[in-house]
């Protein structure tokens, strides 16, 4: 193949005039104009005057130390005044993305709703320092440009997370100033100015990401930083990160990549990806940085929801970042995501395993007042409700059963439960499940604080009733723990009701018996009055003593209390009926009987009607007296 024709002295002198015309160093003129601003005309001069300079340099023909001096001032010029060109066009053409274009109303790229609003739904509860439970408090989300950017589009109550679901690439540059880039980097390069060049166009390119970064609310923050930050503070970021993060890989990042694609192309080996990572791997970083900082923060209950959001939204960006970040140079980006995507994985199963030791070592000895639902198990069925609106990632996460410690120890502080009645289920299905044990261990041992053993009883109804009630109230939660333990749940709290009712009415009812009342002798009525007068004292005081103590006790769920009530009456109304039936006329036939009758079988009816309301004492004395 022969060598390109050199150009011929006068060529090569007016090219070097062309380039000393434009020397910026020694023209005021010069200074003040750009090439490409100018007419096209010029441009092409310039551009040809280079090109004439490269093949000379190239060209055998050339040995004079002079002529080789010359051309490698001229090219040093035309070098530094390309570079300014590439800069100016560059900058004249960089402008921050619309903020339309950031987002989109695509409703299949919505996940999970906004867990924080779910985590504020939990009850008010303050355990011990030591129980490793906290409660999850609702942070008040961020108001600004961002949030109002990253939120266009949605126009719904939800606070799911909406962004763009696919690649999305912009046109960054007009093509004509595309074309004109990719002529000044060709000759650089040429040149050997490679390294000139990608540090021009990363500098500007990198101005431009960062101002998109600013628009949607990423802010420069170390992990140091991040994990400095009170949890309440981290939750609204996360919730922005989580739309900015697809903004950033599948809009932003992808259209840098395509605009080094349409610059640098085919001029040299990989100088597209280098000049892509040069714009875009210290951005890349700082908004990765952000996921691992939350990824090695220490760990709590109220983090899990939103570590799961966060680890859905990187699973759902996975393929775009390998498709974005194909290359070679950029694999150290690729190796940071799926670490971060692991360790939010590893966090999220420690997680639940230090709540499931949380609930179990909870230490609360205070007896709540009235027998009602412990702010535990309200806690914690709320916490597994949420639990199971991530029953498919986390299914994916959970490989393994619970470790359940007195199945292999013998521990007696730890409850046990036979996996062999669960066949079939999910790990996490066995984990929910063995939350479910552990809540109902640790309030039985919260029962035995009671002194009353009815009180105690009726904490334990009133709690299992509550944990029924909402596995029942969640379609997921009651998929996963299954009807046959639902039954089993249904029958304890049911054991726990008659248990009640055998601790407190039997010996009520025991008054109403015959038994002790009878006597024999020609002068006697067949019963013994003063034995009876006692029964009905007896009853008047027991049942006093319980309607005083008991409607003070509360049972929260009205359709439970009216229940309990019923069963209460339909065993209390027909003996004291029968009773009252018998032996009225004895009382009655003797002195001041209204000091033995106390109560109608009406008086009673209604008196059972304050059974359970959780009535102060005040509040009880005023009702008797009225």
């Amino acid at each position: 193949m022969e060598a390109p024709t050199p150009p011929s002295p006068t060529e090569l002198d007016a090219a070097e005039r062309i380039i000393l015309l434009w020397d910026s160093t020694a023209s005021e003129e010069a200074r003040e104009r750009m090439i490409f601003e100018g007419h096209r005309d010029e441009v092409d001069r310039y551009l040809q005057a280079v090109d004439e300079i490269q093949r000379s340099m190239s060209s055998a023909s050339l040995v004079s130390v002079d002529d080789q001096a010359k051309l490698n001032s001229a090219i040093q010029i035309a070098m530094a005044r390309l570079e300014d060109e590439f800069r100016n066009i560059l900058l004249n053409h960089t402008s921050p993305i619309e903020p339309d274009s950031l987002t989109s109303t695509d409703p299949s790229s919505s996940t999970h709703s906004c867990s924080a609003d779910s985590v504020s739904e939990f009850e008010d509860y303050s355990a011990e320092d030591d129980s490793g439970l906290t409660t999850p408090k609702a942070s008040s989300a961020s108001v600004g440009d961002a949030d109002e950017l990253l939120q266009r589009g949605d126009s719904s109550n939800t606070c799911s997370y909406r962004s763009t679901s696919s690649i999305r690439e912009l046109d960054l540059i007009p093509s004509d100033a595309v074309v004109d880039l990719r002529n000044i980097a060709e000759r650089m390069i040429a040149a050997g100015y490679l390294r000139e060049c990608i540090q021009v166009y990363g500098g500007v390119r990198k101005s431009a990401v960062d101002s998109s970064f600013r628009r949607l609310g990423i802010e420069k923050l170390s992990i140091g930083d991040v994990q400095r930050l009170q949890w309440e503070q981290l939750e609204a970021k996360i919730r922005r990160w989580i739309r900015a993060a697809k903004a950033c890989v599948r809009i932003v990042f992808a259209s840098e990549k395509k605009l080094c694609e349409q610059i640098f192309n085919g001029i040299g080996t990989a100088i597209d990806d280098a000049c892509f990572m040069e714009t875009v791997k210290g951005p890349a970083i700082q908004l990765f940085n952000f996921a691992e900082a939350i990824s090695i923060s220490r760990r709590s209950p109220e983090k899990l929801f939103k570590i799961l959001d966060l680890h859905d939204a990187l699973m759902d960006l996975m393929p775009d970042i390998e498709s974005v970040f194909e290359s070679k140079s950029s694999e150290s980006i690729r190796i940071q995501a799926v670490e971060i995507l692991s360790r939010l994985a590893e966090a999220a199963r420690g997680i639940l395993s230090e709540f499931e030791n949380a609930v179990l070592r909870e230490p609360s000895k205070v007896p709540v007042p009235g027998g009602t639902i412990h702010p535990l198990t309200r806690y914690v069925m709320n916490y597994i409700s949420l639990i199971s609106d991530y029953k498919q990632t986390l299914n994916e996460l959970i490989v393994s059963k619970p470790s359940t410690g007195s199945r292999y120890s013998g521990d007696p502080t730890t409850p046990d439960m036979e996996f062999a009645e669960l066949e079939g289920k999910s790990p996490l299905a066995l984990h929910l499940i063995w939350i479910i044990v552990i809540l109902q261990f640790n309030l039985d041992g919260k029962s035995k604080h009671y002194k009353d053993a009815a009180i105690a009883h009726l904490f334990m109804m009133n709690n299992v009733h509550y944990i029924v009630q909402k596995i029942k109230g969640s379609p997921e939660l009651r998929e996963m723990i299954g009807d046959d333990y639902l039954r089993k749940l249904t029958g304890k709290f049911r054991q726990a009701a008659t248990s009640y009712q055998r601790a407190t009415w039997v010996s009520v009812l025991y008054c109403l018996r015959d038994e002790g009342l009878h006597v024999s002798g020609s002068f006697s009525s067949g019963v013994s009055k003063s034995a009876l007068r006692e029964r009905f004292k007896s009853f008047n005081a027991m049942f006093e003593e319980v309607h005083r103590t008991q409607a003070t006790w509360l049972i929260p769920d009205s359709q439970l209390r009216e229940e309990l009530r019923i069963s209460i009456s339909e065993k209390l109304i027909p003996a004291y009926r029968s009773f009252l039936g018998r032996f009225r006329s004895h009382i009655e036939s003797g002195r001041h009987p209204e000091n033995y009758i106390k109560y109608s079988v009406e008086d009673l009816e209604t008196a059972v009607l304050d059974f359970f309301e959780g009535y102060s004492v005040s509040q009880h004395l005023r009702r008797r007296s009225q």
